[in-house]
């Protein structure tokens, strides 16, 4: 068999593959809809407020209830333990320049 043969074969069954997977995710779709009113619904009545972006470190999970001091629990020269951290920028407050948190 040439390496084209074998190329164009491989090729095919890609294609065939990422076909299958187009059909699979529209037939899925319809369960999802319904699914996400139910999910919807489920939040609303358990009133529950922010997503867990990270689930790393406790103040990385909601920014919004974040004690602003427990990435330093270790000391404050501490490395970060977690990845999830450093993808998290610092209040707008802290990045203005000195002379405009003075005003």
């Amino acid at each position: 068999m040439r390496k084209s043969t074998t190329y164009f074969a491989f090729l095919t069954g890609l294609t065939l593959c990422v076909m299958l997977t187009a059909v699979d995710a529209s037939l899925r779709q319809k369960g999802v809809d319904n699914d996400l009113q139910l999910r919807s619904q489920l939040v609303e009545d358990l009133g529950l407020t922010d997503l867990a972006l990270f689930t790393e470190a406790r103040y990385t999970r909601h920014l919004s209830q974040a004690d602003l001091h427990t990435a330093f629990q270790d000391h404050p020269m501490g490395m970060e333990h977690f990845p999830s951290g450093s993808l998290v920028l610092p209040p707008r407050h802290l990045l203005q320049p000195a002379s405009k948190r003075e005003n």
